[in-house]
């Protein structure tokens, strides 16, 4: 593998981690380390078939393991760490989604209260053929079926907090989490802000595929093998979640109500573009304002999230302050010609 350091690991049961932050760190790691992972889906591998019902199988507040954290060597506060995603394959040939009482955007919830029964709680298992690159859907109540292309995500990567606080791996927020975002596939880096000695980088929730805004609050949830290499930038602050691809700058908010979120993404993206393309704020902001995509990634969790993308083609003189995703995409294909 020449220069490159390489970790492999695979988590027993005992070692997943529900939370981020409150968890001393599985491992010690340089910058530039490649970690090779497997992660269990949101349901620890217990919804299996149709008649394993999350609120029988599962057991709350144990969902959406997490593999970590990882103690990236030299990691501070007001530093940040760069997460780039090497490859993100599932670790079946099946996932699983489900309807959950009192849980998703087109029902009653604990925080919209209204008299009507919750939906019946269901579950869909999706074959997933890796060779076509195919999960297909199969309907319960009919004989349908429909194959939606394979583009395995992951809904959750994140750090400690700040504060002192530690935060359930079902939240999103300022340090990642459950964010929940189909941006976050392979290729792509994803940028965090440090707020304790190490960072603890933690990922999971898996997903074979899920749309925009995971609208009944689950997607097609299965069992990673990922690599990620987790590099460190000295002395640049990340207030809020940042993605980087070869063709997109993306920002992500999380909060409620979904306003708040949409803000906090637009916020951070027009910061972000006004300092690395020189543009006055109010500039960026008339750029943006017309430039703009801006996908859902969840309407379901404890917080929304929003993302904020533009093309880096519609920005004029853009220099990096990370100086990061070229070259760890560079690092990630010395990685995959090696194996």
């Amino acid at each position: 593998m020449g220069e490159l350091e390489v970790l492999a690991f695979t988590p027993t049961a005992e070692q997943y981690a529900w939370t981020f932050g409150g968890r001393a760190p599985i491992a010690r790691i340089p910058p530039g380390t490649v970690l090779e992972v497997y992660t269990e889906d949101c349901f620890a591998g217990r919804v299996r078939s149709a008649s394993d019902l999350v609120s029988e199988v599962c057991e709350f507040p144990f969902l959406n393991p997490q593999t970590g954290p990882f103690y990236v060597e030299g990691a501070e506060p007001g530093d940040t760490v760069a997460v780039h995603f090497v490859s993100i394959e599932p670790a079946r040939d099946w996932g699983a989604s489900t309807t959950v009482p009192l849980f998703g955007a087109l029902t009653s919830t604990h925080a919209t209260a209204t008299l009507q029964p919750p939906l019946p709680e269901r579950v869909w298992i999706w074959d997933l053929d890796l060779e076509r690159r195919l999960c297909r859907f199969a309907a319960l109540d009919s004989d349908a079926t429909v194959d939606l292309p394979l583009e395995p995500m992951h809904g959750t990567v994140g750090v400690a907090p700040a504060n002192l606080e530690v935060r359930s791996a079902l939240v999103p927020d300022a340090f990642g989490g459950n964010m929940d975002t189909p941006e976050m596939r392979a290729g792509v880096t994803c940028y965090l802000g440090v707020n304790v000695e190490g960072a603890l980088v933690s990922l999971g929730d898996g997903h074979a595929r899920q749309g925009e805004g995971e609208t009944c609050g689950v997607a097609v949830e299965t069992a990673m093998n990922s690599v990620i290499v987790v590099d460190l930038i000295k002395g640049v602050p990340t207030p809020w979640p940042r993605l980087e691809s070869d063709d997109y700058l993306m920002s992500t908010g999380s909060a409620r109500p979904l306003e708040d979120a949409f803000r906090i993404a637009q916020h951070d993206l027009l910061r972000w573009v006004s300092a690395e393309c020189g543009l006055s704020e109010l500039d960026a902001y008339q750029l943006l304002t017309q430039a703009v995509e801006s996908p859902l990634a969840n309407v379901c969790d404890t917080n929304y999230t929003s993302v904020a993308k533009v093309r880096k083609a519609y920005l004029p003189g853009l220099r990096s302050q990370y100086d990061a995703h070229a070259r760890l995409r560079e690092q990630a294909r010395q990685y995959l010609a090696a194996r």
